[in-house]
């Protein structure tokens, strides 16, 4: 509890676990189709939105948690803030996994990014 006329107390901060989310990107919601290169084959996927640190992604038989995976995808230029698109080979790793209904989701984390032509 904040005290009148005082700042927070260290007590009254959260503290942060390794299950505590920290999102520090802005995330963009774009739909993309990709193909992730992973262990197993080659998996097709569509994007829910991307950010500088990762990206949300549904499809089917996606891979598990800490797989790690291979892609490159195309980010618009008005987004990248550049007049042509810019392509972007990621390799990352999929840190959260859910099957759903019709299909599952699965977010991943991007470890390194390479600008390509």
């Amino acid at each position: 509890m904040f005290k009148p006329g005082g700042g927070p107390t260290a007590r009254d901060w959260q503290k942060l676990t390794s299950d505590t989310p920290v999102r520090s990107a802005v995330r963009f919601p774009i739909r993309m189709a990709i193909r992730l290169q992973t262990e197993h084959g080659e998996v097709d996927a569509v994007t829910e939105d991307v950010s500088a640190n990762g990206l949300l992604f549904t499809g089917r038989h996606l891979p598990d948690a800490n797989s790690r995976i291979e892609f490159t995808m195309t980010m618009p230029g008005a987004i990248m803030g550049h007049s042509k698109d810019t392509v972007i080979h990621c390799t990352g790793r999929i840190v959260r996994h859910q099957k759903r209904v019709t299909d599952e989701i699965a977010a991943a984390v991007i470890d390194e990014y390479f600008l390509t032509a």
